[in-house]
Parts: C-alpha cells; structure tokens; sequence
C-alpha cells in the first residue's frame, strides 16, 4: 500500500499531520467551538430561499468579487467599513491563506504566540512562509512591551495576533495591536473569529484600523452565526489590502450558493445571534463552577473555557469521553478545552467532571 513516504511530497510537509480535531458519534459534542443551537426555523427558510433562486442560474459563474455579500458585511461590521474594506472567502482559514500567499511565502517569515490556533502555522507551511512560535505570559496573556520585544527580535513580515485567543480565551487590550503596529515590518493580522462571545467593555481592534493600512482583522460566520456549515469567514481592512489578496485568490472562489445562503444569515443575523448571550452565560457558568471545585481556568471572552485538569490531560479526555462528553485536548500539558453549548450540555459537562 503506498503511504506519503512514497510520493514526492515537499520536505517540509514530511512528517505533518493534517488538522482537525476528532470527530466522533457522542451525545455531547464541545470540542470544535461549534455554535449548538440549530438554526431557527424562520432563518432555515429563508437560506432555502435565496439558494432556491440561485439554482436555474447555476450555468453561470457567480459574482467573481462577491460585492453585495461584502457590502452586506460591511454594513454589519459598522465602523465606517465599506464593501472595498471587506474580502469574503470560504471560512477565515482562506482569508488567512489569501494573506500569506500575498504577504509571506518563500524566504519570508510570520510570527505567531503560542498557545494560538493550531492552524496559522499549518497554513504558514502551506504557502511557503517560515513560521515562528513566540511566547506568552504564564497566565497566556500578552503585554504590549513583550510582544514589541519580539516583534523586533525576529522581524517578521507578518504578525499574527488571536483576539480572543484559541485555545486561551484571552481577548488583547488594544495597545498591544497599536504597539505591534508601530513596530512590525509587515502586516499585522488580529484574528477575530470569537469577537462577538467577548466580555462588555472588549474592543475590538476594528477600532484600530483607521490609519493603519498593514492592520487586517479577520472574523468568520462559523462561531457565533451559527453558520460552520456554510464556511464564510471576511476581512477588514484598508482597501489597497482587498487588491492584495484578490491576486492570489482563485477564480469564482466563493460560489453563488454560498453567497446566497450566507447573505440571507447575514439579513437575519438577530435571530441568528441571539444564541451568542445564552452561550456567554454557560461559559461564565463553566467558569465559576471549575473555580469553585479548585481547578485553574482561563479568563474568557470566548465561547469555550480553557482549564486545568491537575494531571495528566489525556487521561481526563478519555474519561470525560467514556462518559459521552467529548472536548478538545490542544496538547497543553495538564490542560483542556471545552466549548460552552447548551444549558443541558453543560449540565453532561459538570456532571462528568465530577468523576475525574
């Protein structure tokens, strides 16, 4: 049987292993950060709708710079955005690419701060870009005066910042993004897909981008949208970077049933995000909870909660999934992640953790 020893893949993609976490048939599944509540009725309707009316068209290319879609994002956005700050691709993992394809890439080089999304250096691989792991505080928090350290030890031509953080939660002060921008060579991009889970008073760097044409802050319709199935994920950011990425993007990248259906979840975003609060009070209600059984947890602005199992994480994953609860081990040493779902999913949650 041939294996990918035998082909003649890249060097350095020898000995990768694709992402994604598991996906098994359990009753209670909080380890991909997915929104649980299904999508409302009245919304299912009108997605059925607007893809209807796409079919007969079908024969036809979409719209190659999906612009109503944009502008439908920019209006949500706010901020004085318009339709020639904001980029649409399939999910924010291809914005993200889009962004390293046209500012990385061979004999360039992207900064991240681990522990962040898993994914931002898979993608640096892929496009060519060399990938550093920087660092955080103990308490995975970052200060302005330690990321511009190593902003200016290592160079690099693009920044990533997580804002909440993933795994952490850990939502960034906004002088950390104007302190990076003052130093960072390159484009410094503030991953946002968790935005609208954060605490009141959490800016969001949007807030930033007037003046900073190398600052791009990407979000997605997978987390608090409800829309993972749909994959749509947007940039923001000065107009001359929309330019950018659209060199590298493919051809009719995001089909015309995509557009429909994720502009139709956009026009009923109310009853979309009204899960988004109802999802915040499970997550503080995890928090409280493992704190007030003695365990250490993650501050989170997030839809999931970071904590401490005081052993060894691997062991309390399997035991928490031989009780039909699946999470996420995000190979942190003592640590695991579990996504706040449903008020009953939360229920299986705690109540398992009593058995650890």
């Amino acid at each position: 049987m041939t294996t990918l020893d035998d082909l003649p893949l890249r060097d350095d993609l020898r000995g990768l292993t694709a992402y994604g976490a598991p996906q098994l048939d359990v009753p209670v599944r909080l380890n991909t950060n997915e929104n649980s509540y299904p999508v409302p009725d009245d919304v299912v309707e009108a997605i059925g709708k607007a893809v209807q009316d796409e079919l007969r068209d079908l024969n036809r290319y979409p719209d190659r710079d999906a612009v109503a879609l944009r502008a439908d994002l920019a209006a949500y956005l706010g901020h004085g955005l318009t339709v020639a700050n904001v980029w649409a691709a399939n999910g924010s993992n291809e914005v993200q690419q889009q962004l390293l394809q046209a500012f990385g890439g061979p004999g360039r080089t992207a900064l991240g701060f681990t522990p962040a999304y898993s994914m931002h250096p898979l993608l640096a691989v892929g496009t060519g870009t060399a990938w550093v792991d920087g660092h955080r505080g103990g308490d995975f928090t970052l200060t302005a005066a330690d990321v511009v350290a190593q902003v200016r030890q290592h160079d690099p031509d693009l920044v990533f910042l997580c804002s909440p953080n993933n795994p952490t939660g850990t939502a960034l002060p906004p002088d950390v993004v104007t302190a990076v921008l003052d130093v960072a060579p390159g484009m410094v991009v503030v991953d946002e897909a968790y935005a609208e889970f954060a605490r009141p008073g959490t800016p969001s760097a949007l807030t930033v981008l007037p003046g900073h044409p190398r600052l791009v802050v990407t979000r997605t319709m997978s987390k608090a949208f409800g829309f993972a199935g749909g994959r749509l994920g947007y940039l923001a950011a000065d107009p001359a970077v929309v330019d950018a990425v659209q060199l590298v993007r493919l051809p009719y990248h995001l089909s015309a049933l995509t557009q429909a259906a994720a502009r139709a979840a956009v026009a009923h975003r109310d009853g979309l995000l009204a899960t988004v609060e109802a999802i915040k009070e499970q997550r503080d209600r995890i928090v409280a909870t493992l704190r007030s059984r003695g365990l250490t947890v993650a501050d989170s602005d997030a839809n999931f909660v970071l904590f401490e199992v005081g052993g060894d994480q691997r062991a309390a994953w399997q035991a928490l999934l031989d009780h039909g609860v699946l999470v996420r081990d995000v190979g942190l040493p003592g640590w695991l992640r579990v996504t706040a779902g449903t008020p009953a999913e939360t229920d299986a949650f705690l109540t398992a953790m009593e058995s650890l």
